[in-house]
């Protein structure tokens, strides 16, 4: 059987299974939930050793560490996602839900309602909690899901949809809602991208290229996630020791993810006394800066150019430049951003609403870390992905992301 065939198959279980989620109650969906997070830790000893076959391989291999690290699962990260699936067990189910209702002047009762998609497609590289969150919200959501995870975390999936399957099963819901997409070769992508009407959306997720090829080659509809090249401006009016505690914790908090910041901007009114400060404080942290000309005058900053602005690190890297006001550095974000997040860190509330309403990314945040751009910092429980996108879905993908909506209209014998 060939590897197009082969997901059509997979497709057609989901798609099977996804009929009788989608009319499984909150109650039934949040038992298997609830199922799945317990056998996470249950079983947690084999997804571990499972993970680490999986890192030594891209160790061997001599992987980038911030992709290690995407891809390395501890016991504390093991944890965090069963309480991913515990949070998402505690939402509102979206399912049903009247987005909009109303009579007509005719008597007839028009409700717009909350829908599951069907049949879910995710495209994602080394990071195995993906696996976990998508098969949760997908499932909480009413959505089967194929999960297509690359091929350096093949053991880590295998295991963990292993155990989901399982809990899911016993819960009482068919297991076949959650299937693991093999990554013995890129045909299985290619496959999932042509299987307009057996998927009804995908999602990629991870780096820019991998992204890029998913929605200029897909038929299936898709779900865009977006690289973060996310921004931290500090204003004239900032505090500066605030300024300080969010630019260490937007770089330094965790640099393999997509909402740590690779660009600081620096308003000229404060450059002199920020900017040693924050230079010394990035260099202690281990942060290599690649700057503009004030930040280069100081001793181990490299020279940014043009592809440092453009650049998501995913690293101890930063890019840093002074700009001579407010309207510089929203022309600066507008054009080197990823439309995903970026943080003014001021006291002046005239400058946070201008930066608030001329940025245009998924998130703006004021006086606050880029690092809450998170479906679990938000509320939503665990995400989907963070889309940059412009349509439907925009910021960390939860719940009602995850549905489309239909039309239930009742009448009393109506006619046209």
């Amino acid at each position: 059987m060939s590897t197009s065939q082969d997901v059509v198959t997979l497709a057609g279980r989901a798609r099977a299974a996804s009929h009788d989620l989608a009319l499984a109650t909150r109650a039934q969906k949040d038992a298997a939930l609830l199922a799945m997070a317990a056998a996470l830790i249950e079983r947690r000893d084999e997804v571990l050793a499972a993970n680490a076959e999986d890192v030594d391989r891209a160790e061997a291999a001599g992987t980038p560490p911030h992709i290690v690290d995407r891809l390395r699962l501890t016991p504390d990260r093991v944890e965090s996602m069963a309480q991913g699936l515990r949070d998402v067990a505690g939402l509102a189910d979206p399912v049903g839900e009247v987005v909009r209702g109303s009579t007509l002047a005719n008597g007839l009762e028009l409700r717009q309602v909350r829908v599951p998609f069907g049949v879910v497609g995710m495209i994602y590289e080394a990071r195995p909690n993906v696996t976990v969150d998508a098969a949760g919200i997908c499932l909480k959501s009413g959505n089967a899901v194929l999960l297509r995870g690359s091929s350096s975390a093949a053991s880590s999936n295998t295991a963990l949809v292993g155990v989901l399957r399982d809990a899911i099963a016993a819960a009482g819901l068919d297991p076949e809602v959650v299937q693991r997409v093999p990554a013995d070769s890129h045909d299985s992508v290619k496959a999932l991208m042509r299987a307009r009407g057996h998927v009804d959306v995908l999602i990629p997720r991870g780096g820019a290229g991998r992204i890029r090829t998913v929605v200029e080659e897909s038929t299936v509809p898709v779900l865009e996630t977006g690289v973060g090249n996310c921004h931290v401006y500090v204003d004239a009016a900032a505090d500066l020791d605030m300024a300080l505690a969010i630019v260490l914790n937007s770089k330094t908090h965790r640099t393999s993810v997509c909402n740590s910041a690779e660009s600081l901007l620096v308003h000229a009114g404060v450059a002199d006394l920020f900017v040693p400060r924050v230079v010394a404080a990035l260099h202690d942290a281990g942060v290599t800066l690649h700057g503009d000309a004030t930040f280069a005058a100081y001793d181990g900053v490299l020279p940014a150019t043009d592809d440092d602005w453009a650049t998501e690190y995913l690293s101890l890297d930063l890019a840093a430049a002074v700009v001579d006001s407010l309207d510089d550095a929203i022309a600066h974000i507008r054009r080197w951003s990823s439309q995903h997040t970026e943080a003014i860190v001021t006291s002046d509330q005239r400058a946070a609403r201008r930066f608030t309403a001329a940025v245009d990314s998924a998130a703006v945040l004021v006086n606050a870390s880029t690092r809450f751009t998170d479906g679990g910092e938000f509320g939503f429980g665990a995400e989907i992905g963070i889309s940059t996108q412009k349509l439907h879905a925009r910021g960390p993908m939860g719940l009602p992301e995850m549905t489309s909506t239909k039309y239930v209209v009742t009448g009393d014998g109506h006619v046209r």
